[in-house]
């Protein structure tokens, strides 16, 4: 097994995240993996930041048949699959962002 050659560029952009997982799933071959999975991938991603928070709170888990990670790393592979899906559909995360924010800078929060 090779190891990668990938660089994240310092200080990235949404932008370059999204880059990045592009050439990512090419190099490790994920890239023919569909929305349907990806968004499922993700699901699954949530659950084990739910059990790493619960980990950090000291709630009590099943250590003894979960793999319970970093609530760092699972964030990490939250992100990586939010930038896959939205590579998929030509979404620009950055855009997406800024735009979401002017409409929700105009809501009533309560």
């Amino acid at each position: 097994m090779s190891k990668s050659k990938l660089l994240l560029k310092e200080n990235p952009t949404l932008k370059d995240f999204q880059e990045y997982v592009k050439e990512l799933e090419l190099e490790r071959g994920f890239e023919k993996q569909g929305v349907l999975q990806k968004c499922l991938l993700l699901g699954e991603e949530i659950g084990e930041l739910f059990k790493a928070v619960r980990k950090m709170e000291a709630i009590s888990i099943d250590k003894k048949n979960s793999k319970i990670t970093t609530v760092e790393e699972e964030l990490a592979d939250i992100l990586i699959y939010v930038c896959s899906i939205a590579n998929r559909y030509n979404i620009n995360l950055e855009n997406a962002f800024r735009n979401k924010e002017e409409i929700n800078k105009n809501r009533i929060w309560s």
